[in-house]
C-alpha cells in the first residue's frame, strides 16, 4: 500500500505530554479486529478520548478545538508495549504525519516508517523547547525537513537534526511500503536474473 509522499511539512502541533504512552492506549485491544488499515484513526487514543458512554471528554487534548495538525509532539518512551502495527496505522488514519518525542520504543518506530508515519527524535531540551512554543501559542508553526532531517520551530527559527535510515528516507520521500518498493525495482530485478541465467 503507497502512501503520501513525504518531503517538508509545515504545521502546527499537538501537545501529548504524557510519557510511556504504549501501543494499547494508543489504540485499544477491542478495536483490532479489522484487517484493513482504513478507520482506526476513529478509535485512537480512545479510552482517553471518549467517556463510557461515548461522549469527548474535554479534558483530553484531541477533543481541545486550541490543538491541530499533522505532528503528534509526544512525551518520552512513547509506543511502548506490544507490537502492533495498529497503533502506527491509527495515527496515520487520524491524520498524523510525524511524531515527535525524545524517545521510541524500537518496534513502534519501525512499525511508523513502515505505514508512512515518520518518528522524529529530538533531545528532551529541545521537546521541552517545542512544548513550551505550543503553550506559548497553539498556531505556533513547526517544519520537518526530511531531505535535510531538519525539524524547526518556525518562529524562532531553532532547528535540531534527526537521525533516519537511508532505506526508509527514500520509501518515505517517494510514497512507498516496502513491496510498493520491490515493484519499483522490477527493471532492475529482472536484469539481475538475466545476468545470474
Amino acid at each position: 500500500m503507497a502512501y503520501e509522499k513525504f518531503t517538508t511539512l509545515i504545521s502546527t502541533g499537538v501537545p501529548l505530554k504524557s510519557e510511556n504512552v504504549d501501543t494499547d492506549q494508543i489504540i485499544p485491544a477491542r478495536f483490532l479486529k479489522a484487517v484493513e488499515r482504513k478507520g482506526f484513526g476513529d478509535n485512537l487514543f480512545r479510552d482517553w478520548r471518549y467517556d463510557r458512554e461515548g461522549l469527548p471528554k474535554a479534558e483530553f487534548v484531541l477533543n481541545d478545538a486550541r490543538y491541530s495538525g499533522k505532528i503528534l509532539v509526544a512525551g518520552k518512551n512513547f509506543g511502548s508495549g506490544s507490537s502492533r502495527e495498529h497503533a502506527a496505522w491509527a495515527l496515520y488514519d487520524y491524520g498524523f504525519r510525524v511524531v515527535v518525542s525524545s524517545f521510541f520504543a524500537d518496534i513502534f518506530r519501525n512499525n511508523a516508517l513502515n505505514n508512512g508515519l515518520l518518528p522524529v527524535v529530538v533531545p528532551p531540551l529541545f521537546l521541552g523547547k517545542i512544548f513550551a512554543a505550543i503553550g506559548h501559542d497553539a498556531a505556533t508553526l513547526f517544519r520537518v525537513d526530511l531531505p535535510q532531517q531538519l525539524f524547526t520551530i518556525v518562529g524562532s527559527g531553532e532547528s535540531v537534526p534527526f537521525e533516519i535510515n537511508m532505506y526508509k528516507k527514500e520509501c518515505l520521500m517517494k510514497g512507498l511500503d516496502d513491496i510498493d518498493y520491490l515493484l519499483s525495482m522490477k527493471g532492475e530485478i529482472r536484469e539481475f536474473e538475466k545476468r545470474g541465467q
